[in-house]
């Protein structure tokens, strides 16, 4: 299974690495945005646990990936790449996160796939989105969420 972790804010870093772990011992692929933050601690954390990560990058270069990612996915797109990110998903953990993270969250509902709010996320409600207090009740939400789809 892919899972989605999508999200920003350095402050949020324990927490995403926590998130990748535990997707990486369920044998889940970590799908992200490639970058720094939030992208960056849960492919940490899922590398550190033997699991395999790809990176949807808003740029040209398949190099701007950061360090813990397996499959560089370049798309040139800028922001429009959140919607690569939760396309290539069956559920979606978002980690902090601003506009972008809100926009990530809409794309993943309109495409059917159910997104866990961990902690305080973007302000979002609606059919399809939970909110989990640690990285393990965000884990076991999503994973159940994309099972029952």
């Amino acid at each position: 299974m892919q899972v989605a972790v999508i999200g920003s804010g350095a402050e949020w870093a324990r927490q995403a690495e926590e998130v990748g772990r535990l997707l990486a011992e369920r044998g889940c692929v970590l799908v992200c945005g490639g970058l720094g933050e939030v992208m960056e601690a849960a492919a940490r954390g899922a590398k550190g646990a033997g699991g395999t990560t790809v990176g949807v990058l808003p740029g040209e270069s398949p190099h701007d990936a950061n360090r813990w990612i397996d499959y560089a996915v370049a798309t040139g797109t800028g922001h429009a790449r959140n919607l690569a990110v939760v396309a290539s998903c069956e559920a979606a953990i978002a980690v902090g996160g601003r506009w972008g993270t809100a926009a990530e969250i809409a794309y993943a509902r309109l495409l059917g796939r159910p997104v866990v709010v961990l902690g305080s996320g973007p302000p979002v409600e609606g059919e399809g989105i939970e909110h989990a207090e640690t990285p393990a009740h965000a884990v076991e939400l999503a994973l159940g969420l994309a099972e029952a789809r």
